[in-house]
Formats: C-alpha cells, sequence, structure tokens
C-alpha cells in the first residue's frame, strides 16, 4: 500500500527493492510532494474540520464527481449535478451518475483494496459500467445489479473494443494489460516507502495506460487514485478532490501529461506526477473555499 506522507507505513521494503521510491527521487518530484502535502495539512487545519467535517467530505466527493464526469466528456455546471437525480443509460447523463456512483463508493473499499486491488478495480468498473438503477435494469429485463453485458467488471479480452475517446494513445493488448495489472497488484500489496502522491500518480497513470476495461477508464482510474490517498493516510477523511484539479487544469493538459507518464522516460514520468500534485493542490483549495463558506454559513 502507498507510503502515508502524514506518518508512516508498517514494514516497509527496502529501497533497493522499492521502484516506487526510485520515481520519488526524480527531479521536482519532492518539491511536489512537500507542495502537497503542506496544502493538505493546512484545509485539514481549518477550524471548521473540528466540527463539520463530515459536511466537507460530502461537498468533495460531490465536486470531485463533477470532475472526474467533465474529463470523461460530461461538463456540467455542479449545481446541475446537485440538482439532478435521473441520471439515464447512456451519454452525459450516464457519465455523470457513474461518477457520482465510484465517488461514493470509494471510501468504502479501502480494507478490500489492502488484500486484492484487482478485486477493487473490478467492483469499480462494475459501479461505473453497470448502469444507473432499477428502473433501468428493469426495463432491460435483468435483475437489480446485474451488470448489462459480460465486459462488465472483468478486463477486456483479446479483440474486444475499448470505449474512452479522450484517451488517444496506443491500447496495450490484453496480454499485456494482464500483465501489467498483476505486476501493479503485487506492487501496491508490497508496500512502498514512496509518498502517496508517487502512489496514487502511478495507480491512475498506469490504468489510463492500460485502459483494462471496455468502458470507464477514466473514471475508474481517477477513483483508484483517490482510494490510494485516502488509504495512504494523507487524505483520510477524503476532503482534496484531485478530481476537480484534473478537470481544472483542462482535458489537454491531462492527456499531455498523461502522454510524458506512458513515455517512460525520466522527465515524463515526474511531469505526470507533478501534474497530478498539482490536481491535489487544487482539491485542497477548492476545499479551502468549501469550509470559508461554511464558516461564513453561505453553504
Amino acid at each position: 500500500m502507498a507510503g502515508n506522507s502524514r506518518g508512516t507505513s508498517p514494514a516497509p521494503p527496502k529501497a533497493s527493492d522499492d521502484p516506487l521510491v526510485t520515481l520519488a527521487s526524480l527531479p521536482g518530484v519532492a518539491d511536489s510532494v512537500d507542495s502537497v502535502r503542506k496544502g493538505v495539512d493546512r484545509v485539514y487545519g481549518h477550524r471548521v474540520m473540528r466540527r463539520r467535517s463530515n459536511e466537507v467530505t460530502s461537498e468533495a466527493a460531490l465536486r470531485g464527481a463533477r470532475g472526474s464526469a467533465a474529463l470523461s466528456g460530461a461538463d456540467w455546471a455542479l449545481e446541475e449535478v446537485r440538482r439532478r437525480t435521473d441520471f439515464g443509460v447512456e451519454g452525459e447523463p450516464r457519465t455523470v451518475g457513474a461518477a457520482l456512483r465510484l465517488s461514493a463508493e470509494a471510501g468504502q473499499l479501502l480494507s478490500v483494496w489492502r488484500q486484492s486491488p484487482l478485486r477493487v478495480l473490478a467492483r469499480l468498473h462494475l459501479v461505473a459500467a453497470s448502469g444507473g438503477g432499477r428502473s433501468s435494469e428493469a426495463a432491460e429485463g435483468r435483475h437489480p445489479g446485474e451488470p448489462a453485458d459480460e465486459t462488465v467488471g472483468r478486463p477486456r479480452l483479446a479483440g474486444e473494443p475499448v470505449d474512452e475517446p479522450l484517451i488517444e494513445l496506443a491500447l496495450p493488448d490484453a496480454d499485456e494489460v494482464a500483465g501489467r495489472l498483476d505486476g501493479l497488484s503485487r506492487l501496491l500489496l508490497a508496500g512502498t516507502e514512496a509518498p502517496a502522491l508517487v502512489t496514487a500518480a502511478v495507480v491512475h497513470g498506469e490504468l489510463l495506460a492500460l485502459r483494462p476495461f471496455a468502458t470507464c477508464n477514466g473514471l475508474v482510474a481517477r477513483a483508484a487514485e483517490r482510494i490510494v490517498l485516502i488509504g495512504s493516510g494523507l487524505d483520510p477523511k477524503s476532503i482534496c478532490p484531485a478530481e476537480v484539479g484534473h478537470a481544472e487544469q483542462g482535458r489537454a493538459a491531462y492527456v499531455a501529461a498523461l502522454e510524458g507518464y506512458v513515455s517512460g522516460t525520466p522527465e515524463g514520468v515526474a511531469a505526470w506526477i507533478a501534474h497530478c500534485g498539482r490536481a491535489v493542490e487544487l482539491g485542497v483549495r477548492e476545499s479551502t473555499a468549501v469550509c470559508e463558506a461554511l464558516q461564513r454559513g453561505a453553504a
């Protein structure tokens, strides 16, 4: 599991056996890690957090879902996301509904993540891709909770297409996906001394690079990043929505940073980690504004 940027993780491996520590030493990464930690500590120290942290967490979840949906092509105003209760089975409403479900689910999966990250990824895809709820299931003749097709909740097989229009990078084949997912799982289960930001950025980047599922890969990747940030202890109350920051930096910058990660060059990987760090910082700024509004009685 990720190293704890606000504490320590038990029995970490030696740095020589820990590739994430190597990434943490890339130029500029330490500065990003330090800036993120200071920003997170500041918002956790806000006086509103002593009595109203649950409200901040709820608002962060909503805003994070809106940001993640925007990056997947459904760029709705926050108040529209807040107002709507009906999310359809296709198009932008389905995307927004999937993002909201993932945002609600992420914090419930920490214990499973520590034991089996791959199970959690399958669950996240099931939550995102299974549709909106009982009405859509009944309309399609399915039982509640039953996925719409056999591709839901499992990595894609050879020859299965991927619907992820934002990411146009070369698509790894199913065998490479299986191997790299297994490697990522082993890396996470082994533990690391690397900062949480580095681990979260690698999880996010790998999932976007692999696009292991037929649909909803971006939504799942950003939810997995959130799980790492929560479970690492950096953001245990889930009040620093990185999804907000990714959306605020824009889709073009997001894709460009991902291309750097996929290149595998030290500069490209460091730039992706810094991009993810900036996303967390912008999430911190968003929740700081929420705290200020709550303090004024404006929210």
